[in-house]
């Protein structure tokens, strides 16, 4: 009797997926926080600042890349 043993695909997780991005060479990026709302108290060059990408730091890395299935 011939016994197969098939490895499940895994969904990537779909929160991650609208947050971070995979770049060519092999990092994340991310939106950086507290550009939400309360923006009329907050400076222009503060709020240019906040619109930025920025890159995951390495701590997380493995962590995301695993729930983004990369």
């Amino acid at each position: 009797m011939l016994k197969l043993k098939l490895k499940l695909k895994l969904k990537t997780k779909s929160g991650a997926k609208k947050r971070f991005k995979l770049i060519g060479n092999g990092k994340i990026k991310r939106k950086k926080s507290f550009k939400n709302h309360l923006l009329t108290k907050k400076k222009n060059k503060r709020k240019r600042r906040l619109s930025e990408f920025e890159i995951v730091h390495k701590s997380d890395m493995k962590n995301i890349k695993k729930q983004l299935n990369a």
